[in-house]
């Protein structure tokens, strides 16, 4: 049988080879993903042109997959050091990479990253609309922004951020929320500016089935982005931000319709008490789509350190339901990130995921965790070193103050309680002179 999608294949109990590889990468039957992907609450972003990819799954059931965010702007156009940082990320195992380049012409970079990346690619068309037009933004027409959709689809992207939830009614609630921070999103502050500025309808939303013929043709998953999430979190779970995700999943519908895969995305800057009864309302509201969320963000006191304020909402996020993690660096609200921010952002957000995958119980997320246990008790610093999440830095951290029996750190030397249990149960005895 011949079919576009994945999710077009699935519906017609076809098992893709990316159906079959992903299912042994989860450690699920690969009817069941097939079954999962049918009714949306899966998806695999692999657009046919991407032929570098190595398949992932995002949703229901699996791992909890991290995506890292590069690309230049007119401050900093060095697309040397963001391949540098794509290679940094392909090494530590992340899942995605969105090109979030705003400046100049792009597709010589995103053409390389493609062929390079291993990773699922996304983009933000909206984002690259006004550098490869070469238009300002009050002029470009509807048809510009779908020509730039299609570009980024021949050129092998596998998923992209669509703010198609913005229309009218959704501006009328933001209008009287009166937010602290207004609109946050770069894609859909431009979208907002648009609208206003021509006094036109959101033309993501009015040639919606469009733009789905075009994601259809490639097998692109559409990430239907919340341009009205909140940038604060006084602004969370106000009627901005739940009137746009009820307009996300009515449009999550009209996708599976035309069986183009879909993840919705999600805040943003959020408490940490709001957090799980969020994950609830987008699974109920969004059909059970798979969840992309960007942190949450539970303070907004702690810049340089918001890796971290991320990590802790994305761990929560998570472990309620959230399947796709959008990394934070400790450069978030303050600079393009550089390559150690993208390191540390990196890590933070595969923390988080590792934590939400033991809290809600994927298969064998576990495995590694009672590995280096293990190795901790036999104080195998060699295997602990390869186990960790970055063996580098803790290798560095344990030579850099040696002890003096390498039966032991330099925090407890010989009263190391590992060494003095090991002992004991060896029938040694225990001496510290």
């Amino acid at each position: 049988m011949i079919y576009k999608t994945q999710m077009e294949a699935a519906k017609k109990g076809i098992i893709t080879k990316e159906m079959s590889i992903v299912a042994e990468k989860e450690y699920i039957s690969v009817d069941k993903l097939r079954d999962l992907i049918a009714c949306g609450k899966v998806a695999i972003p692999a657009n046919i042109n991407h032929k570098s990819l190595s398949p992932e799954g995002i949703g229901e059931g699996l791992k909890t997959k991290i995506n890292v965010n590069l690309g230049v702007s007119g401050d900093c156009a060095d697309y040397t050091k963001e391949m540098d940082k794509v290679k940094m990320a392909i090494d530590f195992g992340v899942e995605a990479i969105m090109d979030l380049s705003n400046y100049g012409k792009t597709n010589t970079f995103r053409k390389e990253l493609i062929d390079y990346s291993q990773a699922m690619i996304g983009t933000v068309p909206m984002y690259d609309a006004i550098g490869y037009l070469e238009k300002d933004l009050m002029k470009i027409k509807a048809i510009d922004f779908l020509s730039v959709i299609e570009a980024h689809a021949i050129e092998g992207v596998d998923f992209m951020t669509i703010h198609a939830g913005i229309n009218r009614r959704a501006i009328e609630s933001f209008r009287g929320s009166n937010r602290l921070t207004n609109i946050v999103s770069r894609g859909g502050s431009l979208i907002f500016a648009w609208m206003e500025m021509t006094g036109n309808e959101n033309p993501f939303y009015e040639y919606y089935d469009d733009i789905l013929e075009i994601l259809r043709k490639y097998d692109v998953t559409i990430s239907l982005g919340d341009a009205l999430r909140p940038g604060s979190i006084n602004d969370s779970s106000d009627a901005g931000q739940i009137s746009e995700l009820i307009e996300l999943g009515m449009l999550t519908k009209r996708a599976w319709e035309k069986d183009v895969q879909v993840m919705v995305e999600g805040p943003g800057h959020m408490a940490i008490n709001e957090i799980a009864a969020n994950m609830t309302l987008q699974k109920r509201l969004c059909f059970g789509a798979p969840f992309y969320v960007l942190g949450p963000i539970v303070t907004d006191i702690a810049p340089g350190y918001d890796h971290i304020t991320s990590a802790i909402g994305g761990a929560i996020a998570a472990s309620h339901g959230a399947d796709f993690l959008c990394y934070v660096t400790p450069a978030e609200h303050l600079r393009l990130p550089n390559l150690e921010d993208v390191k540390e952002g990196i890590i933070a957000t595969k923390i988080a995921a590792h934590a939400a995958d033991i809290a809600k119980g994927v298969p064998n997320a576990r495995d590694i965790d009672n590995k280096m246990s293990d190795a901790r008790r036999r104080i195998d610093w060699e295997e602990m070193f390869s186990l960790a999440i970055d063996g580098k830095k803790a290798r560095e951290y344990f030579e850099s103050t040696p002890p003096a029996d390498d039966q032991s750190c330099s925090m407890c030397g010989k009263m190391c309680a590992m060494r003095t249990t090991n002992k004991i149960l060896n029938g040694e005895t225990v001496e510290f002179c």
